[in-house]
């Protein structure tokens, strides 16, 4: 079924491949809590491909995050939408704030449930389990980046929008990911500190590959067609969006 205009206007800058794709929701468990993914593969494909990670923005798992699953599939990968926060959890516009900022408050949970995630992801039939990456926005751009700081096997790892945290001396010697930091230059809640505060600490890793981007005039959630308050920072930049996106094309067919 096709995703409201907005979503699917973005979803079909990626050609339908021949074979088609398959999306379908997957449950599973982990340390006693049940989640709700979602998987993207290419159908008809032969062999293993690279899995890709998804991470949610604070709002959990929605056509958003599906919708780039999709996009994922059509260019030839296995895409799962982890669930950070559990299969009864979606919440509102109000409640997100609070929900999110449980994990940014318990980083040893977060990690646990991302790790759990990529768990899934990997024991996929379709899925090369030493062809990994993670993604993720907003939220799930500081997700992604948090699985990479616990030396999750990850080849790439790629922050659309997401905060940017520093972690305590020497743990960015456990990345082992490449890095891609695609961020606003006009995001109020990432501000140019957070973003040099990063790059000196994995500048401290002289073997660490990553790069920022920063996109003028963007601000947060600039990949998400519904963002729309930007008397709140966060606004969709087309531009932005489609530079991004093609920049982790880029990133992808060399890192995996």
């Amino acid at each position: 079924m096709p995703y409201e205009s907005t979503l699917q206007t973005v979803l079909d800058r990626e050609p339908e491949p021949t074979g088609g794709t398959v999306g379908t929701d997957v449950d599973y468990e982990s340390d006693g809590v049940r989640f709700r993914g979602y998987l993207a593969v290419p159908a008809g494909t032969s062999g293993r491909v690279p899995g890709v990670l998804v991470v949610h923005d604070w709002l959990g798992v929605t056509d958003a995050t599906r919708m780039r699953c999709d996009m994922l599939a059509r260019l030839g990968y296995a895409a799962f939408a982890a669930d950070v926060y559990g299969a009864d959890v979606r919440p509102s516009d109000a409640e997100a704030p609070d929900v999110a900022g449980r994990f940014y408050g318990d980083q040893e949970a977060w990690r646990a449930r991302l790790g759990a995630a990529l768990g899934r992801l990997a024991e996929e039939p379709a899925v090369d389990p030493d062809r990994l990456a993670a993604i993720g926005y907003c939220f799930g751009g500081s997700s992604a980046l948090q699985l990479a700081r616990t030396g999750a096997d990850l080849r790439a790892v790629v922050s659309f929008h997401g905060g940017l945290q520093t972690g305590p001396a020497g743990e960015a010697e456990r990345i082992g990911a490449k890095l891609l930091v695609l961020t606003g230059g006009a995001d109020p809640h990432v501000p140019v500190e957070s973003v040099v505060a990063l790059e000196d600490e994995l500048g401290t890793v002289p073997s660490l590959d990553w790069q920022v981007v920063t996109y003028s005039g963007a601000m947060h959630a600039f990949t998400v067609p519904t963002a729309n308050t930007p008397e709140y920072g966060a606004a969709y930049d087309e531009r932005a969006d489609r530079r991004s996106w093609t920049a982790m094309k880029d990133f992808f067919a060399e890192a995996l």
